[in-house]
């Protein structure tokens, strides 16, 4: 098989061959057809995360067709095509997985994190992580939904009833989410880079109410905002433009500093919310409603080899939506 390998944080990932790997007790080999590159394998690669497995094979937006099963799985079966998230494993015994918060696992394990994960021709997952794709006939539109879908679907529900919604960063999450909001009857606000017109356009195109800079005021009041850009002063822009009794959801797993910010623009009940990993649960919605909420899923290909270039294109925003590597 082939992988691309991070040996060393903020190194550029090595091409090695490898042999296949034997999926042991409950997991299965997957041969990957698409994997999505997330702004959190940027975290991973850059050291921004505490550390995690060394060397790693990054990606968490896998969709494959299962070929070898472990013992002990009872399902997918050989030829099935399935997605393996970020969350890879729980112990299933902590107060957290007991509680219906398997998300806040206090022993996980994370696809291409902690455990290796899809820029690579093959990969090993736990059979229990690993969503039935039937219907998804095209594995690179539907390697997206595994991260910048399923977190943006968490995103939205932590966003309650909010009818007004102001969208923070514009990239694969948000395009994919904003188009789940219009679905439902929401009003999109996006918000992007100041003076980013091409997704300010292409936020339009999706249906946006309006966009903007995130330095612009919003013309109305908002019901929720949901911050998807790793920036921490964009916290307290997004309490400024989100009514009484409004919430921020932080949508990223590692964000800058929030600066500080005076109290009255938090007070009157608005709420600060992060969003922490996912649960099956949320898997299992957000796959069910996607073939009809999500009518276009932006992609740019690069081959597996290419990995780092895919990267470097997503830090500088060079794409809209989201890249995907094909072996």
């Amino acid at each position: 098989m082939k992988a691309m390998v991070l040996s060393a944080y903020g190194a550029p990932l090595q091409l090695e061959e490898r042999p296949l790997p034997v999926p042991g007790s409950g997991e299965i080999r997957v041969r990957v057809e698409a994997c999505a590159v997330c702004r959190t394998d940027l975290h991973v690669v850059d050291g921004e995360l505490p550390p995690g497995k060394l060397p790693v094979v990054p990606g968490h937006e896998i969709v494959g067709i299962v070929e070898a099963l472990g013992p002990d799985v009872a399902g997918p079966a050989i030829g099935e095509r399935v997605g393996i998230p970020w969350l890879g494993h729980t112990c299933g015994t902590c107060f957290y997985c007991t509680s219906h918060h398997e998300n806040l696992c206090d022993d996980p394990l994370f696809t291409g994190y902690t455990r290796d994960g899809g820029f690579a021709s093959h990969v090993v997952a736990d059979a229990a992580f690993a969503f039935a794709l039937e219907g998804f006939d095209d594995p690179v539109a539907a390697a997206p939904l595994m991260c910048a879908g399923l977190i943006g679907w968490r995103s939205l529900k932590m966003a309650g009833e909010a009818q007004r919604i102001g969208l923070y960063g514009f990239g694969a999450a948000a395009h994919l989410i904003a188009q789940v909001c219009r679905w439902q009857g929401r009003e999109v606000y996006a918000f992007t880079s100041p003076g980013d017109t091409a997704t300010q356009a292409y936020a339009l195109s999706l249906g946006a109410a309006w966009a903007g800079g995130s330095d612009e005021a919003c013309p109305v009041e908002l019901d929720a905002a949901i911050i998807f850009a790793p920036v921490g002063a964009l916290v307290p822009a997004a309490l400024r433009a989100v009514r009484k009794g409004g919430r921020v959801v932080c949508a990223g797993i590692h964000m800058s500093d929030i600066p500080q910010f005076p109290y009255d623009i938090l007070w009157e009940e608005r709420q600060v919310l992060s969003v922490a990993n996912l649960t099956r649960e949320d898997a299992r919605e957000f796959l069910a409603l996607a073939p009809q909420a999500v009518a276009q899923v932006t992609t740019t290909t690069y081959p597996l080899e290419r990995a780092n270039d895919a990267l470097a294109d997503l830090r500088a925003g060079r794409f809209q939506g989201a890249a995907v590597l094909v072996p």
